[in-house]
C-alpha cells in the first residue's frame, strides 16, 4: 500500500503548526485516519476441495479452490505461492495473483494410497511469506485411504510389553495424596504422587466431595508435548474421578520459570535423542508408558470407581499416551483422541510418506511405542479428530491408526486445520466403522 511521505517516523518529533483548536483537531483526525489506512488488513485463507477429499480415486483430478481474505472480504492483487507435496514423493509449485471474483484453483492427482498436501502462503511486497498460520492455507486430500498400512511391528511386541508390566508390578501401588485448594466446594482436589518404576506418577486428582463407593466413572487426561504442571480437572471432577498427570513425574503447581528451566535442561528434547531410542527399555517413552499404566491402576484402585467405566483422552502427545493406555489396559472403556501424535513413526523412513515436522528419528526400538502398532490391541471404542493440513501429526499416520483399529471407531478430518491452527468454517469429513 502507498503511504504518503507526510509524517516523520518518530511520533514524538511530530509538531502541529500554530492552528486553531478546530484545525488541530481536524489534523489529528486525519493523522489517525491515515494511520489506520496505512496498516495492512487482517489476512486469512479459506480452502476446500470440489468434492469429499477422502473420496478421490487413484489418478482422479483433485481440485483445490483457495481464497484469500482481508478483513473478511475477498482480497485482490495479492501474490500467493503454493506448494503441493504428497505421500507419492512428488512436488509441484507455483505463484498466482489473487482475484476478488475467482478463487485460486490448484489441480493435482495421486496414484498411490496416501495424501497430497497443499500449502498456500501470502507474500509481502519483498516476496517473503507473511508470518502467521492464518496467512497460510494447509489442506489435503487422499486416495485409497483404507489401504494405508503400517510397517511390520517387532516380532516380540507382546512379549516386550508383558515384561514391562512385570517390571511395573514389582513396585507396590502406593499413592500419596495432599489436598489442595479447589475453586468449587463441591469438588475435592488433591496433588497426587503414585510410586512407579522410575519417576512417580504426578498429577491432580479431582472428584465430587460427597462421592460414594462404586458410584463414579473415571477419566484420565493426558497432556501434549512440553513441560508443565498437570491441570485441575474441576469440571470433570463434578461427576467423575478425574485425574490429569504430567508426562514426567515432576512437581505440579510451580511457577513458569521452574518448568522452563526443566525444558531447557534436564528435559530438553526429551524423547528425541537417537541414542536413548536405540533400545526400547532406555527410551524416554518407556517411563511415559509406565506412568500411564500406573495412573490407570490408581484410578481403578479407588473405592469410588464404578468398576466398569474408565476413559482416556488427550491431544497430540496426550493422544499418543491415550493410545498407550487403551492398548495396555484392557479395562479402559473409551478412548478420545485429538490430533494424536507418534502414529506411523516409520512412515517416512520405511514407506517414503510425507514427513512430520516434529517427530523422533526412526529407530527399530520405536516400533514398540508407535501408536499404529498399539491400535491393534485396543478393545474399546475410539474417537479421533485430526487436521488434513497437520504435518506434526500427518494425516497418513492418523489414517493408518484408524485402519489398524479393530473396534468401533470414528475419525473426523478437518480441512485446513494444522496442529495449532483451526481454519474458520472449516469443512469436516467423517469416517466410521462398527467393528
Amino acid at each position: 500500500m502507498f503511504i504518503p511521505n507526510v509524517f516523520v517516523s518518530n511520533r514524538s518529533a511530530f509538531r502541529f503548526p500554530r492552528l486553531s483548536r478546530l484545525a488541530a483537531a481536524g489534523a489529528l483526525f486525519l493523522f489517525a485516519l491515515l494511520s489506520v489506512a496505512a496498516r495492512a488488513g487482517e489476512l486469512s485463507f479459506f480452502g476446500e476441495t470440489e468434492k469429499d477429499p477422502l473420496a478421490y480415486a487413484p489418478g482422479e483430478e483433485i481440485v483445490f479452490n483457495v481464497r484469500l481474505f482481508e478483513d473478511g472480504a475477498p482480497c485482490a492483487g495479492k501474490t500467493v505461492r503454493w506448494l503441493r507435496t504428497g505421500d507419492d514423493g512428488k512436488t509441484e509449485s507455483g505463484e498466482a495473483v489473487t482475484s476478488a471474483d475467482e478463487p485460486l484453483t490448484v489441480r493435482t492427482a495421486i496414484e498411490t494410497p496416501g495424501f497430497v498436501w497443499l500449502k498456500v502462503v501470502a507474500l509481502d511486497e519483498a516476496g517473503n511469506n507473511v508470518p502467521g498460520e492464518n496467512h497460510e492455507f494447509n489442506g489435503g486430500a487422499g486416495v485409497l485411504l483404507d489401504r494405508l498400512g503400517s510397517a511390520p511391528e517387532p516380532d516380540d511386541f507382546d512379549a516386550f510389553w508383558a515384561r514391562q508390566k512385570e517390571r511395573l508390578a514389582e513396585v507396590p501401588l502406593k499413592a500419596h495424596l495432599r489436598e489442595v485448594e479447589s475453586p468449587n466446594d463441591a469438588v475435592a482436589c488433591y496433588d497426587l504422587r503414585v510410586d512407579c518404576l522410575g519417576a512417580p506418577v504426578s498429577g491432580y486428582f479431582c472428584l465430587p466431595a460427597d462421592a460414594k463407593e462404586k458410584s463414579l466413572p473415571a477419566l484420565l487426561v493426558l497432556q501434549g508435548y512440553g513441560v508443565a504442571s498437570a491441570s485441575k480437572e474441576i469440571r470433570a471432577g463434578k461427576t467423575q474421578l478425574a485425574l490429569c498427570i504430567n508426562a514426567h513425574g515432576i512437581e505440579n503447581g510451580r511457577d513458569a520459570d521452574f518448568y522452563q528451566n526443566l525444558f531447557n535442561t534436564t528435559l530438553k528434547s526429551y524423547g528425541f535423542p537417537a541414542e536413548s531410542n536405540a533400545d526400547p527399555e532406555t527410551s524416554y517413552w518407556n517411563g511415559v508408558a509406565m506412568r500411564v499404566m500406573r495412573a490407570l491402576e490408581f484410578l481403578k484402585s479407588r473405592p469410588e470407581w464404578d468398576g466398569k467405566n474408565i476413559t482416556v483422552t488427550g491431544g497430540s502427545q496426550g493422544g499418543f499416551q491415550s493410545i498407550l493406555g487403551a492398548a495396555l489396559d484392557e479395562q479402559v472403556s473409551a478412548c478420545h483422541l485429538n490430533v494424536p501424535w507418534f502414529c506411523d513413526v516409520s512412515g517416512t523412513a520405511l514407506q517414503s510418506r510425507n514427513p512430520s515436522f516434529f517427530r523422533p528419528e526412526w529407530t527399530d526400538a520405536l516400533g514398540y511405542y508407535d501408536g499404529v502398532n498399539h491400535a491393534k490391541r485396543i478393545k474399546c471404542p475410539v474417537t479421533i479428530s485430526a487436521g488434513l493440513g497437520d504435518y506434526v501429526c500427518p494425516p497418513s499416520g492418523v489414517m493408518t491408526l484408524y485402519n489398524n483399529l479393530g473396534v468401533p471407531a470414528t475419525l473426523e478430518f478437518i480441512q485446513g486445520n494444522t496442529h495449532g491452527y483451526n481454519m474458520k468454517d472449516a469443512p469436516k469429513y467423517r469416517l466410521e466403522k462398527n467393528r
